[in-house]
């Protein structure tokens, strides 16, 4: 059995040597007697040890700290270990420090203008690289995914006819019926056919479609993604020489922009109808009266604007999705996270698109 652990300080020259077992089992008294030395402290010896464990190595630091003595003897293990000590013994605040208001304020505003920079020149980076896929891609045609993209065209377009015309219909009979009630005042009720017709052409066929598809398609490639960088399928196609930039996005890019300008369209027609039920019902104005109106009032530049603005927005939503499903890393907490950044962020470039597409469509008169 190893012999308890004891110190002893020798002659004048204050160099204190350490014998036996510095382990917490062994210790006994012995820091009941370090804290009560009281004579000089040079050096501390420490080549008579036995053994030493973090809590012999700790009594130790604290009585060098205390003489401001260098510690010597040891071997190079012992050594590790005494140095890890050393570094462990800092401060802890057992509170954390007080924070006005303002300044919390105004670090909360820093930190998501940081975040939000940072995030804006990695997604334009993704849009580069996701660029840079397709020209490769057009110049080996052989390296094109036929069958993934007429998967997602699946998922993205047809999968959603029913919800993203449900959502029209509704939206056409909302505009129509706050349209009516509102003109009814002037007496002016058959300007709701150029309500519908103009506001649904031109802008919340498109806008609500691409919102709809950010919060169900852009979450989808994001979890997607996501799921298969936690399980490491991502670097097993790079590691079989597989780009997951032309096997993942790629795909989906192509799905959202085919697609977008068709839901649109379809959106637009679901929510004219949704309208001219509405004011055949309310204001006894016929379907051939309205289809009628709708020819006369509505300038085939407003379909123009939402078959331009489609593409375009289909492209941020399903670049905005695989970008952050890119981003996935740690755990599976980390997907729900991006999934939720995806959306936020695609239906956010979407509605900052709309109104810069809003402001030049009227720059060249496209009124």
């Amino acid at each position: 059995m190893s012999a308890t652990a004891d110190f002893s300080a020798t002659g004048d020259d204050g160099v204190v040597r350490f014998t036996g077992d510095l382990s917490l089992a062994r210790l006994g008294s012995l820091p009941d007697r370090l804290a009560a030395h009281g004579g000089r402290v040079s050096r501390i010896d420490l080549s008579g040890i036995d053994r030493l464990d973090t809590i012999g190595a700790w009594v130790v630091h604290r009585f060098a700290a205390k003489h401001d003595a260098p510690v010597e003897g040891l071997g190079e293990d012992d050594r590790y270990l005494f140095a890890q000590v050393e570094h462990a013994d800092q401060a802890v605040a057992t509170r954390p420090a007080t924070v006005t208001p303002f300044k919390r304020v105004l670090g909360e505003v820093g930190m998501a203008v940081s975040t939000a920079t940072r995030t804006m020149y990695g997604l334009l980076g993704f849009l580069g690289a996701t660029a840079l896929a397709f020209v490769d891609i057009a110049r080996h045609p052989r390296r094109f995914r036929f069958n993934s993209v007429v998967h997602e065209l699946e998922a993205v377009g047809v999968s959603a006819l029913g919800i993203v015309g449900l959502m029209s219909f509704l939206i056409g009979m909302v505009i129509a019926q706050q349209g009516a009630v509102q003109l009814r005042q002037f007496g002016a009720e058959v300007f709701t056919i150029n309500l519908v017709g103009r506001l649904t052409l031109r802008e919340m066929g498109v806008l609500m479609t691409a919102i709809m598809v950010a919060g169900r398609s852009g979450s989808a490639f994001a979890a997607q993604i996501g799921t298969m960088k936690l399980t490491e399928e991502i670097d097993a196609l790079r590691t079989i020489g597989v780009s997951p930039m032309e096997a993942l996005v790629v795909p989906r890019t192509i799905a959202a922009i085919l697609l977008m300008p068709l839901l649109g369209f379809y959106a637009s027609v679901i929510a004219l109808i949704g309208g001219g039920l509405l004011t055949w019902a309310t204001l006894d104005i016929p379907p051939v009266t309205f289809i009628q109106r709708i020819r006369e009032v509505v300038p085939i530049t407003d379909l123009f604007i939402g078959l331009i603005k489609a593409p375009v927005f289909g492209a941020i939503i399903a670049v905005a999705g695989c970008f952050q499903g890119m981003l996935v890393e740690g755990d599976a907490e980390q997907v729900g996270r991006r999934t939720t950044a995806a959306v936020v962020q695609a239906i956010f470039l979407v509605i900052v698109l709309d109104a810069f597409f809003a402001v030049f469509f009227t720059w060249i008169g496209w009124n």
